[in-house]
C-alpha cells in the first residue's frame, strides 16, 4: 500500500524573485493549457506580473512559434511594441537553470510585414545551436533575404561542412557543438518550406529522474512481455514528468496532468516517499521477467523470439550465441550488445549528420538530409540516428538510397546491414526505401544503429514528423 499522502503548502510568492521586474503576455496558442498554468503560476511565485492583454505595461512576450505569434497579434501592433519577444524555451531554460538565462538565443524579432526575422547580429550564434526542433514549433517558414545573401549564406555553410568532412579524414577530436553550424539549406527555390528553417536546442530540464528512470525500466519490461498498452502508460508518463519545470515532491502535484492517473499516482508518491518502486523490484527479481526483458533489448528479438529462447532454457546473453535459430540481423544485434546500447552524445549526432549531409550533396546537389529522433527533438543524448532524406524536385530521391549506402560503406562508416529495402523506383510502399544498419564514428569501432528513410518530395514532411516523435506523438497521430 502507498504511503499516506501529506497535504503540500503552497509555495509562497518572493517579490524579489528571478522573474522580479517583469510583465510579461502569454501568447496561449501552441501551448498545452497544464503547461501554460504552470508557467503562469511560477512567473507570478517569483516575482513577475502576468497581463491578459498587451499593453504598453508589458516588458516581455512569451510565443511558442512566430505562427502562434502573428495569429494572436497583428504585425503593426508589435512593431510597435518596445518590449522582448521571446520563445516560451527561454522560460524553461531559466526554471531549469536556477536563474535567467540570457535572452540573445531565444529572440524573434518581427517586422510590420509579418516575417520572421530573428536578429541578424545573433545569426552565427543560432546558426551554430544546429538542428533541434523547440516542440516542432520554432520553423522559420517566410525568411527574407535577398538572392545575394542566400547565396552567401549557403557558400558559408557549405565551406562549414567542408573544414568539418577534414576532421572526419584525419581522425581528429570532434568540434564542440559552437563550432558547428546548422544543417544547409536547399538552394532550389522550389522548395524553400522544406529546407529552410531555423531551429533551437530544446532540452527539457527532467529534474525528476529517480522517477522517469525507473518508469523508463518498466517501458521496456513490459515491451518484452509483450504488453505494449502498459508499457505505451509509461512512456507516456515519462514524457509529461520530464518537462516539468520543478522537482516534484508529491503525487499531488501531478494529479491533474495528462497521463497520470491514479496508479500512476501513487507510483510517484511512492518513488519520492521511499526512493523506489516495490513493482520493479518485483520484476528484477522475477528470474523469467528478467531474462526475456534481457533477450528484448537484443536488436531484432521481439517478445516471441524471447520467450522461445527463455524457454529452450536460455539465460544470458552468452547462451544464445550457440543458438541456430537466430536470423543474420539478430546475430549482428547480439555481438553489438553493448555497443548499440550506449548512448550517442549529441555532439557526435551533430558531426554525423554533417558528414552525412555533406556525402549526400557530393553524389546528387540539393537532396535534404535531416537527422531527426530524439537528436531532432534536442536531446543530449540518442539511441540511435534517424536520417530522413529527400530532394526538392520530387524525382531524383529515386535509386539514390543504394549509391549513398554503397559510398558510406567505401568510407567505411555503414559497417553492417540489418534492412535494406527499395520502393521508389518499384513505386511500392509509397515509393519510400529503407536501410538499417550499423555504422561508426571516425577513428572509432564502437557501433551506432543508424537508420536512412528516403521519401518522395510529397510526403516528406509526414515522414520527418514520424521519424522525429515522440512515440506519444506517434501513436496519438495514429
Amino acid at each position: 500500500m502507498a504511503p499516506k499522502r501529506t497535504k503540500r503548502k503552497s509555495p509562497s510568492l518572493d517579490p524579489q524573485g528571478m522573474f522580479a521586474g517583469m510583465t510579461v503576455f502569454l501568447i496561449e496558442d501552441g501551448v498545452q493549457s497544464v503547461r501554460l498554468q504552470i508557467w503562469k503560476q511560477k512567473l507570478v511565485q517569483m516575482g513577475a506580473k502576468v497581463e491578459t492583454q498587451l499593453s504598453e505595461k508589458v516588458s516581455h512576450v512569451f510565443a511558442i512559434s512566430s505562427d502562434a505569434l502573428f495569429h494572436h497579434v497583428d504585425g503593426d501592433r508589435l512593431a510597435r511594441f518596445k518590449g522582448h519577444v521571446l520563445l516560451y524555451q527561454w522560460l524553461e531554460e531559466s526554471l531549469a537553470a536556477g536563474e535567467k538565462v540570457s535572452e540573445d538565443f531565444y529572440i524573434l524579432k518581427v517586422d510590420p510585414e509579418g516575417f520572421d526575422i530573428f536578429d541578424k547580429s545573433l545569426k552565427p550564434k543560432l546558426a551554430n545551436r544546429n538542428s533541434s526542433s523547440y516542440d516542432e514549433h520554432s520553423h522559420c517558414k517566410r525568411m527574407k533575404s535577398s538572392h545575394e545573401e542566400t547565396k552567401q549564406t549557403n557558400e558559408e555553410k557549405k565551406g562549414d561542412i567542408e573544414t568539418n568532412s577534414v576532421s572526419w579524414a584525419s581522425n581528429t577530436e570532434p568540434h564542440s557543438p559552437s563550432s558547428l553550424t546548422s544543417s544547409p539549406e536547399i538552394s532550389s527555390t522550389q522548395d524553400k518550406d522544406v529546407g529552410m528553417q531555423t531551429s533551437f536546442q530544446y532540452s527539457p530540464p527532467d529534474l525528476n529522474k529517480g522517477i522517469t528512470e525507473i518508469f523508463g525500466k518498466l517501458v521496456n519490461i513490459y515491451r518484452a512481455l509483450g504488453d505494449d498498452r502498459r508499457s505505451f502508460s509509461y512512456y507516456k508518463a515519462i514524457a509529461v514528468v520530464e518537462k516539468l519545470p520543478f522537482k516534484v515532491e508529491s503525487a499531488d502535484q501531478v494529479k491533474d496532468l495528462p497521463g497520470i492517473g491514479k496508479s500512476m499516482q501513487d507510483h510517484i508518491q511512492e518513488i519520492v516517499t521511499t526512493g523506489k518502486l516495490s513493482k520493479l523490484e518485483h520484476f528484477e527479481t522475477d528470474e523469467k521477467v528478467k531474462t526475456i526483458t534481457l533477450f528484448g533489448e537484443v536488436w531484432g528479438i521481439g517478445p516471441a523470439t524471447a520467450l522461445k529462447l527463455y524457454e529452450k532454457g536460455h539465460r544470458t546473453l552468452d547462451d544464445l550465441k550457440n543458438e541456430d535459430s537466430l536470423t543474420n540481423a539478430q546475430v549482428i544485434g547480439l555481438k553489438y550488445f553493448d555497443d548499440i546500447k550506449t548512448r550517442i552524445p549529441r555532439h557526435e549526432a551533430q558531426e554525423m549528420e554533417l558528414v552525412l549531409q555533406k556525402v549526400a550533396e557530393d553524389i546528387l546537389p540539393g537532396m535534404v538530409v535531416v537527422c531527426g529522433g530524439s537528436y531532432r527533438r534536442g536531446k543530449a543524448s540518442c539511441g540511435d540516428l534517424d536520417i530522413v532524406i529527400t530532394h526538392p524536385d520530387g524525382k531524383s530521391h529515386k535509386g539514390f538510397l543504394q549509391n549513398y549506402v554503397k559510398r558510406l560503406k567505401e568510407m567505411k562508416l555503414l559497417r553492417e546491414d540489418l534492412i535494406f529495402s527499395t520502393h521508389s523506383e518499384e513505386g511500392t510502399d509509397s515509393g519510400v526505401d529503407t536501410y538499417f544498419g550499423l555504422c561508426t564514428y571516425p577513428g572509432r569501432e564502437l557501433r551506432r544503429r543508424i537508420d536512412f528513410k528516403v521519401y518522395p518530395r510529397d510526403i516528406y514532411a509526414f515522414g520527418l514528423i514520424a521519424w522525429t516523435g515522440n512515440d506519444v506523438l506517434n501513436r496519438s497521430a495514429g
